[in-house]
């Protein structure tokens, strides 16, 4: 599968989220990935036909051909954009994909947590799990 041109929708708030897209990002050597951070003022999760309560809950992104995807989806096309993706190919495995799509749904769930416990908050909090 060749790599297309991907918008991640990312929480810059949120300390997991906002590592993982600065890394990416310095990988990006072909410019495919593209990220639009949700914590911003003038974002409006609207315009993807999202709300902002959903793009709070999990990690967004947008295809090249305007479909939104969200969760390990997500994740696996931002890091195909980014050159990377058979790092993230195995999660994709028809045994592996459950397992790995329902871990993402729980460190979703518990990000902010689990961000406290490495030392870590969201700046203003905006990024709680609603």
């Amino acid at each position: 599968m060749t790599a297309q041109p991907f918008t991640l929708l990312f929480d810059s708030e949120c300390p997991f989220c906002k590592l993982e897209v600065e890394w990416l990002q310095r990988r990006d050597k072909r410019g495919l990935l593209h990220a639009i951070d949700i914590a911003a003022p003038d974002f409006d999760a609207a315009r993807f036909g999202l709300s902002k309560e959903r793009v709070h809950a999990r990690l967004h992104g947008i295809a090249a051909d305007g479909t939104v995807v969200e969760g390990m989806p997500a994740i696996r096309a931002a890091w195909r954009a980014a050159g990377l993706g058979w790092v993230m190919a195995p999660t994709g495995w028809p045994v592996l994909r459950w397992v790995c799509d329902l871990g993402y749904l729980v460190f979703a769930r518990y990000r902010v947590p689990l961000g406290r416990l490495f030392g870590r908050k969201c700046a203003s909090g905006s990024c709680a799990v609603r």
